[in-house]
């Protein structure tokens, strides 16, 4: 469903209108345009306080990205399309200091879809309890820079553990790039791992068989639709009602009912004849039944709860022996999951087990070489959302940093960087595609 109030705001008179009275003026996002774009269409400023360890990392991966970098000595007057600062030498609450030295002459310069990133240390990595605390106090910092760049921009915090910084391309290409549109206001966690395989980063899934459940529709479609640009091989999976539907999606794919008792089994089996394996499984298969907790009969609960939690248990039972080696499983889970909403219990405690599912199972994944991560969509432009009531759609859209609707591929944009075998050091981390959303913040 069309956006008919951010595309009145982008005209002349709306733009007025808007701007006189004070309304969100959200701008078009923009928006990765496939294998050949440069991973950042403008000037990246680099700055870092006294005592960091991010700098050199930093600057080659934006070297061997082909980035146009920029230090403090450049002039006054020159904007840019990112601010990237090495926060990791930062011991005290009076060091945090930096932060205001480097961001208040800079700030103003960040261009339209831009982005700001901080480069941290885990807290609970520190043993000096003034730098543990400091390091914490850059969340409030990345969080607040995110609520006033506004234009389409965007600001995350990413902690690199000590012995980790070889692990940082991934991460800061995808979040640098127009690939996380609408992501902002993150924490994204770096640990250290010894995998470090060569990829294209224009197709960076090369050669990986994927499984996606719930594929036939909406987010689904649209992450194996990426997960398939980005080289990987997509076998879709949802029930034998849309096959026709998923048939669209992609030619290999399973039609089951992940609730029926034999589906692990059947999947499991599939996979290992087809592919002798899988490489990346997306458990995005879900559904809602909303109702609230007094009026919510036990079959609302029930199967709402099978479909969106205990399937993906019993499904990565089955796959877990043929999880090929450096594999992916990315959950979808929901902003539902972290802040709860009124009438969603069932589906909040459910979004929220997916979550719980990622932080036990990542110590399990890191043993076999494996990662396991979720992504918790806010509101996302699908027919579900379309089919709310009019207020109801309208706070959504407007009740975050960007003000307006994330889109399917914002979503499976995130997870295609998840699976990718270059994530290797970011294991059991939830990453809300919310566009900041004000809900849960």
């Amino acid at each position: 469903m069309s956006d008919l109030y951010s595309q009145f705001v982008r005209t002349p008179i709306g733009k007025f209108v808007a701007g006189n009275a004070g309304l969100p003026q959200p701008v078009a996002l923009e928006r990765y345009a496939g294998p050949g774009s440069p991973l950042i269409d403008g000037g990246v400023l680099l700055g870092a306080a006294p005592g960091g360890r991010m700098a050199e990392p930093v600057a080659q991966v934006l070297a061997e990205a082909g980035a146009d970098v920029w230090n403090a000595d450049a002039p006054g007057e020159q904007r840019y399309k990112a601010l990237v600062f090495d926060a990791t030498g930062i011991a005290s609450s009076e060091d945090l200091r930096a932060l205001r030295e480097f961001f208040s002459s800079t700030i103003r310069r960040v261009r339209t879809c831009g982005r700001v990133i901080v480069l941290g240390t885990p807290p609970a990595s520190l043993e000096d309890p003034r730098a543990a605390t400091a390091q914490r106090a850059l969340e409030g910092f990345t969080r607040s820079v995110g609520k006033e760049v506004r234009r389409g921009a965007t600001s995350q915090l990413v902690l690199v553990e000590p012995g980790a910084e070889d692990q940082l391309a991934s991460t800061l290409r995808f979040l640098l790039s127009p690939r996380s549109a609408y992501v902002s206001g993150q924490v994204v966690r770096i640990r250290p791992s010894d995998r470090h395989p060569a990829v294209d980063w224009d197709r960076p899934l090369e050669g990986r068989v994927a499984l996606v459940t719930g594929a036939a529709r909406g987010i689904g479609a649209a992450i194996a639709g990426i997960l398939t640009r980005d080289g990987a091989h997509v076998v879709g999976l949802d029930v034998p009602a849309l096959e026709d539907e998923l048939r669209q999606v992609t030619e290999d794919f399973i039609p089951v009912d992940i609730t029926d008792p034999n589906a692990p089994g059947t999947i499991a089996g599939s996979l290992r004849k087809r592919h002798k394996g899988v490489d990346i499984v997306v458990h995005n298969a879900g559904v809602t039944r909303d109702k609230t907790l007094g009026r919510m009969d036990e079959a609302q609960w029930d199967m709402l709860m099978d479909i969106n939690l205990s399937s993906q248990e019993r499904i990565d039972e089955a796959l877990l022996p043929i999880l090929n080696e450096d594999g992916r499983i990315v959950g979808v889970s929901s902003i539902s999951g972290i802040a709860g909403n009124s009438g969603q219990s069932n589906y909040a405690t459910s979004k929220a087990g997916v979550i719980g599912r990622v932080e036990s199972m990542a110590p399990v994944m890191e043993r076999r070489g494996a990662t396991i991560n979720a992504v918790a969509p806010g509101f996302i432009e699908t027919k579900m959302t379309a089919a709310m009531p009019v207020t109801i759609r309208e706070a959504g859209r407007r009740m975050n940093s960007m003000s307006q609707g994330g889109l399917p591929v914002d979503v499976a944009e995130t997870v295609a960087w998840l699976a990718s075998p270059a994530s290797a050091g970011v294991n059991g981390v939830v990453v809300r595609v919310c566009g900041q959303s004000l809900i849960g913040a």
